[in-house]
């Protein structure tokens, strides 16, 4: 039986964005993100049950500043204590594993999706997508970019303006444009 577009996009293969199912998927974020966006900081009972219903999985104590934006929100899984600033996106077309004690400062974006590199492949619409994991005790930096297939490691700093394009070991400080290791911990 033949993948739907779906799964070919949750397997790392190339698939297309405008497929009805994904789209309806896309759609019903986007209106939870419109509800989420403008609530109030009083409404955090309603903000965290607007999560539940948009994440794969969430744990305890999470707190995201709005606005806050991903694609699907389904494929986003948290753990507890997790803490997003203002201005975060995730664009969630592959599966975002998110660790406790997470903290994650304004205007970062975590990117599964990518386009080919095949100008002729690119035309055809298709992307591709890569799942990223960010570990637990983390501090990720303002406007920081995290790239396709990263992995950052547990009690990990990444510096605030850094382009993750690789994995970042746990127990480090890391930073810059591409991110490297600053120093062990």
């Amino acid at each position: 039986m033949e993948k739907t577009e779906k799964q070919k996009m949750l397997a790392g293969e190339l698939y297309l964005s405008e497929d009805p199912e994904l789209v309806a998927e896309s759609q019903r974020a986007s209106h939870l993100l419109q509800i989420y966006n403008s609530t109030t900081a009083e409404q955090q009972q309603q903000r965290q049950q607007i999560l539940q219903d948009l994440f794969g999985e969430i744990g305890e104590k999470i707190k995201i500043v709005p606005p806050f934006h991903c694609d699907y929100g389904s494929n986003i899984y948290a753990g507890n204590n997790l803490y997003i600033n203002y201005g975060c996106v995730i664009l969630d077309c592959h599966n975002v594993y998110i660790g406790e004690n997470v903290l994650i400062a304004p205007y970062v974006q975590i990117y599964t999706a990518y386009h080919p590199t095949d100008p002729e492949t690119r035309l055809t619409g298709r992307e591709l997508a890569a799942p990223i994991k960010i570990g637990n005790n983390v501090w990720i930096g303002g406007g920081v970019i995290i790239c396709p297939g990263v992995t950052i490691g547990d009690n990990t700093t990444i510096g605030a303006g850094s382009v993750v394009i690789k994995d970042i070991p746990a127990n480090v400080i890391a930073a810059g444009n591409p991110c490297h290791i600053i120093r062990h911990l």
